[in-house]
């Protein structure tokens, strides 16, 4: 012992008996980190020496003898990206190593402090552990370093374990409340201001939370570890619903896409999660959202979208409802099976023929229009005009390329050209999207079968009294 040494009563009253000596180093890491990040120092060093023993060395102002006093530290507490906020890892730490053997050196140009036990002040018969201060032996030394002499390669790295900067785990975003990394492992981590807190075995994604909440902070407890979920499940959720990235919403949707199997993890058990992946993608991808019915039965749809260079992403029905009408992150309405109907019938665009170009056997057939609407008591006033194009949309439900449409925004019935190859498909064509333009009415109903049957017996009726049959 160094005659010129100081004593300080360390006070400690409880020690921590769960914590083994990789929780002792974690807490030496956090403050050099710390230091580090508060000073804007160069980055702190861990290495061993050839004698064996371990340095942890930060290059910031250089730890005090009064650091070692248990009191909140108001620098950190302001900085909300600082690791420790208390002042009581160092002195749980110092007794850690105490306890299990191993000798600690602190060195920095304010002095070098080692631990003893000795008699506490005034009462001799109470022996606690003291801090042991001495001058520096440089005082022009640069920051602190902390000489651990008996610890393990394995404890040195079971503490870097516990830090996402040594955890290799990749940064997918960062949000204002937090960054959703990697994982490495099949393992999901949850780390608070870099340290890990918790591990979830069905996270799709590990997190950092940056910005922490009042639960978060009343559940941080001196062990820093196993923090409760409900402690921090909203953050999570916080920083998801923050994110703006396709790599992020790629992956929480195809995770989605397995919902039906139950092998979906926890992330996506939030409807809101599951709605922000859609908006996301939808912004910044090629892509229409089915659920799986409708990927069963609407085979056309699937097919034009792929062809059209879509992406198919299933959901579930509750999401198919939550999207309906919504907005993108970008403001544009999400596709969905009825926006993709929509977005086909909007982007065709007709190639339509003048009758001057028609064949003369086309030309022949097409001039029986007027004679057919004669037949049934003239050109219905809402039908403006008939039209021959050369392509025509899919029908929207079948495989088929639709023969005739009635377009109502102009009044205009539009038949495809190959239907005048005879009288009878061209006017079976006809008659059809007529009963559409009086109906009002859509295939397969009621209104609509009852004015083509309608029209079917005047047609007949007429030719019969005209001795046409």
């Amino acid at each position: 012992m160094r005659s010129d040494g100081k004593k300080f009563d360390l006070n400690i009253e409880k020690i921590l008996e769960d914590w083994e000596v990789h929780h002792a180093i974690r807490e030496i890491i956090a403050n050099a980190l710390d230091e580090q990040l508060l000073t804007s120092s160069k980055n702190i060093d861990i290495f061993r020496d050839a004698q064996g023993k371990w340095h942890i060395r930060d290059y910031g102002r250089g730890l005090k003898y009064q650091h070692l006093t248990q009191k909140e530290n108001e620098e950190k507490l302001r900085n909300p990206n600082i690791i420790g906020k208390f002042g009581i890892g160092l002195k749980d730490a110092l007794a850690t190593f105490e306890r299990n053997g191993v000798k600690v050196l602190i060195k920095s140009r304010f002095g070098e402090i080692t631990l003893e036990r000795s008699e506490k002040h005034g009462f001799a018969d109470v022996v606690t552990l003291h801090a042991l201060v001495t001058p520096p032996s440089d005082p022009h030394f640069i920051g602190t370093e902390v000489i651990l002499d008996g610890v393990t390669e394995e404890d040195i790295a079971r503490a870097k374990d516990l830090f996402l900067i040594f955890s290799g785990e990749k940064v997918l975003e960062s949000t204002k409340y937090g960054q959703v990394l990697e994982k490495n492992s099949a393992t999901g981590r949850v780390y608070i201001n870099g340290v890990l807190a918790a591990e979830e075995p069905n996270f799709l994604f590990s997190y950092n939370i940056t910005s922490l909440t009042s639960s978060i902070r009343k559940a941080l407890n001196r062990e820093r570890s196993n923090v409760g979920r409900t402690a921090y499940a909203e953050r999570i959720k916080a920083i998801l619903l923050a994110c703006k990235s396709k790599e992020v919403a790629e992956r929480l949707t195809n995770d989605l896409g397995r919902f039906e199997s139950g092998e979906i993890h926890d992330e996506l058990k939030w409807l809101d999660v599951q709605q922000r992946a859609v908006q996301i993608l939808n912004a910044q991808k090629k892509v229409v959202f089915l659920t799986p019915l409708q990927l069963a039965s609407e085979s056309f749809i699937v097919d034009e979208a792929r062809r059209s260079g879509f992406t198919i992403i299933t959901i579930p029905e509750n999401l198919s409802q939550r999207i309906k009408g919504i907005q993108d992150i970008a403001g544009t309405p999400i596709r969905d099976l009825d926006r993709f109907h929509s977005e086909y019938t909007e982007s065709f665009e007709y190639k339509f023929v003048d009758p001057k170009d028609l064949n003369p056997d086309e030309r022949r057939i097409f001039a029986m229009t007027d004679r057919l609407f004669q037949l049934l008591g003239g050109k219905p006033p809402i039908i403006k005009a008939i039209a021959i194009s050369e392509t025509m949309r899919k029908e929207i439900n079948s495989e088929a390329e639709t023969t005739g449409v009635w377009d109502s925004a102009t009044g205009t019935i539009i038949v495809k050209r190959s239907q005048l190859k005879n009288t009878e498909s061209y006017f079976a064509t006809l008659l059809h999207e007529v009963a559409h333009a009086i109906s009002g009415s859509t295939d397969v109903s009621r209104d609509f079968e009852a004015q083509l049957t309608k029209l079917l017996g005047l047609l007949a009726a007429k030719a019969i009294e005209s001795r046409l049959w």
